[in-house]
C-alpha cells in the first residue's frame, strides 16, 4: 500500500468512527450542533469532523488545556471567548457556556492550518486545572459543533496531513513516556525525523542501485558486464554497512525505550529476592530462610546509569508436589519466555564453583534446556559463607559468571556495571533513535533482502533477483515512515496514544 493509499484508508477509519464518537456524546447530553456536523460532512470524500480533548492529565493543576483542530475551530472559538482572534497571539480572556456565564478566565491561542500540530486550524483554551472547569469547558466546545476526539487522533491527523511521517508520529508517544534523559533524548531525534532521514537516505540509495541493476536487465546483452564489473557489489555492501549503523542505533533506541526484561531464576533460598532487593534499592520481595516463600512472579522497575531494567523474580526450581508451588513454576518458566537476560542465582555452599556445570548446579528433576538460546549470567551467591572473593568471567560469547553476596553487598556493584555493559548500555547512546519492535522487524527484513541480493549477484549473476530483493528491503524500510502500512497497523499505533494528543 502506498503512502497516499495509507492516508487514506486511516481517514475512512476515521470518518467511520465520528458516528459512533458522536452517539456517545449525546448520551453525556453533549448534544452535537446538528448544522455544524452537516457542514463538516458533506460533499467530501473524506469527511473532516472538528475535535476537541483536554490535553493536560486528568486531576488538578495549575493549568488545564483544552485542544481543538478542524474546519470549525475558529467559529467554535469565537463563541466561546466573543473576541477577535489574532493568529498565534495569546489573548487573556473570559471562556463563556452556551447560556452567557463565564466558566472561568484565561487564554485563548489559534493556529491557522496548515501551520499548525495537525496542519488543520487549531485553537487552544488554556485556564485552571481543575477537573470540573475543564469538564464544563470542554461540553461547551462539544455544544458548538466539535466531538470528543479518539486516542492520537492530533496526532493521526498530523500524520494524514504530512506533517510528519509515522516513525515521526510514534516518536510522541515516545517522548511522553520516557522514563530517562537518555530515552527523552533518543526519542526526540526520532521525532525532529533524524530516525526518518536515515531512513528515507537508504531508500533513495536502494531504488537508485534497483534502477541500475533494472538497466542492466533491459539490456540482455550487455547484462553480465554491468553485474559484473563489481559496482553493483560495491553499493551492495555499503548499503550493508548504511543499514548496519542504522540498526545499531535503532537497537540502542529501543533499549533506551523500553528496558531490559531481566528474570531472576534458580533453585529455592538461594538468594533471588535478596539480590532483586539490592538491585532496587528496597525490600520489593519478602526474604526468609523458609525455601519455596517467593510463590509468584514479582516485577520491579529499575535502572543503570540512566538504561531501563524490568526485574522479574521467579518462583524457585525444583521438584515439588504442592499445587501452588507448582504453579509458580510453571509461570518461572514462561517467564523466561519473555528474558532478554537470565540472572541463575545459585548458592555457592552447594557446588563446586571451579568446575562449573549447568546441569550440575540445577536441582534433580529440572530441564537445562529451558536455558538454552538464552543469554545467561550465572550469578554464585551467599560468597560471605564460602569466603570467596567477587569477580566476573566470562563463559563463552553470550554467558557470563559472577561471585557475590546479595546479603553483604560484596559484587552488586559489579554485577550492575555488567549488566548495563552486557545489555548494550556501555554503547554510545549519542544520535540514537527511539525504536519499536516493528521497526527493528523491518530493519532486519531490509538486511537479509540485501544479504539475498548479494547472494543473487555473486553466485548467480541474477540481475532478476537481485532487483526483486532490493524492491523488498524498499518496502521493508518504507513501512517504518508509514509509506507502505496496514490499515490495522496504522489503528493500532495511534489507539495507544493518551487522549488529546
Amino acid at each position: 500500500m502506498n503512502n497516499k493509499n495509507s492516508r487514506e484508508a486511516l481517514q475512512k477509519m476515521s470518518c467511520k468512527a465520528i458516528v459512533n464518537k458522536s452517539a456517545e456524546c449525546d448520551d453525556d447530553n453533549m448534544s452535537i450542533s446538528s448544522e455544524l456536523l452537516t457542514k463538516q460532512t458533506s460533499g467530501d470524500e473524506h469527511p473532516v469532523e472538528t475535535i476537541a480533548a483536554i490535553a493536560t492529565a486528568r486531576g488538578c493543576g495549575g493549568i488545564g488545556i483544552i485542544r481543538v483542530s478542524g474546519p470549525y475551530a475558529f467559529e467554535i472559538a469565537s463563541k466561546i471567548v466573543k473576541i477577535d482572534l489574532k493568529p498565534r497571539f495569546a489573548h487573556f480572556t473570559s471562556f463563556y457556556d452556551d447560556s452567557g456565564d463565564v466558566i472561568d478566565h484565561g487564554i485563548v491561542i489559534s493556529f491557522p492550518g496548515p501551520n499548525s500540530y495537525t496542519g488543520e486550524d487549531v485553537v487552544e483554551f488554556q485556564g485552571h486545572g481543575g477537573s470540573i472547569v475543564l469538564d464544563c469547558l470542554l461540553k461547551s466546545v462539544v455544544h458548538l459543533g466539535a466531538r470528543i476526539a479518539r486516542p492520537g487522533e492530533f496526532t493521526e491527523r498530523a500524520f494524514l496531513n504530512n506533517r510528519i511521517d509515522l516513525a515521526q508520529a510514534e516518536a510522541v508517544a515516545d517522548v511522553i513516556n520516557a522514563t530517562s534523559e537518555q530515552a527523552l533524548k533518543s526519542a526526540m531525534s526520532s521525532l525532529q525525523g533524524d530516525f526518518s532521514t536515515a531512513i528515507n537516505d537508504l531508500i533513495k540509495k536502494l531504488i537508485a542501485l534497483r534502477v541500475y541493476v533494472e538497466a542492466a536487465i533491459d539490456f540482455p546483452e550487455e547484462e553480465v558486464d554491468f553485474l559484473s564489473e563489481g559496482q553493483v557489489g560495491l553499493q551492495l555492501q555499503g548499503l550493508l554497512d548504511q543499514l548496519v549503523i542504522i540498526q545499531r542505533k535503532a537497537s540502542t533506541g529501543r533499549l533506551l525505550a523500553e528496558g531490559i526484561n531481566l528474570v531472576l531464576a534458580g533453585e529455592p533460598n538461594a538468594g533471588k529476592s535478596s539480590i532483586l532487593n539490592q538491585l532496587s534499592g528496597q525490600d520489593s520481595a519478602i526474604v526468609t530462610d523458609i525455601a519455596g516463600t517467593t510463590r509468584d512472579v514479582i516485577r520491579e522497575s529499575i535502572q543503570i546509569n540512566g538504561v531501563p531494567f524490568h526485574l522479574i523474580d521467579t518462583a524457585g526450581l525444583r521438584h515439588t508436589d504442592d499445587i501452588v508451588e507448582k504453579e509458580g513454576i510453571r509461570r518461572t518458566v514462561n517467564a523466561l519466555d519473555s528474558a532478554e537476560r537470565v540472572l541463575l542465582v545459585v548458592d555457592s555452599n552447594k557446588v563446586d564453583i571451579e568446575n562449573f556445570d549447568i546441569k550440575a548446579i540445577l536441582p534433580e528433576g529440572v530441564d537445562s534446556t529451558i536455558f538454552e538460546n538464552l543469554p545467561l549470567t550465572v550469578v554464585f551467591n551467599k560468597i560471605d559463607l564460602t569466603k570467596t572473593s567477587p569477580l566476573i568471567s566470562k563463559i563463552d560469547k553470550d554467558n557470563y559468571l559472577i561471585n557475590l553476596s546479595a546479603k553483604t553487598g560484596e559484587g552488586i556493584d559489579i554485577l550492575r556495571n555488567h549488566l548495563f555493559e552486557v545489555t548494550g548500555g556501555n554503547s554510545n547512546t549519542e544520535g540514537s533513535f527511539t525504536a519499536r519492535r516493528r521497526h527493528l522487524d523491518a530493519l532486519e527484513q531490509a538486511h537479509l533482502a540485501i544479504i539475498n541480493a548479494q547472494t543473487q549477484l555473486n553466485k548467480f549473476n541474477a540481475g532478476e533477483f537481485v532487483a526483486e530483493e532490493l524492491t523488498i528491503a524498499q518496502e521493508a524500510l518504507s513501512t517504518i515512515t508509514g509509506e507502505f502500512s496496514r490499515d490495522d497497523l496504522l489503528g493500532e499505533i495511534f489507539s495507544s496514544f493518551c487522549i488529546g494528543k
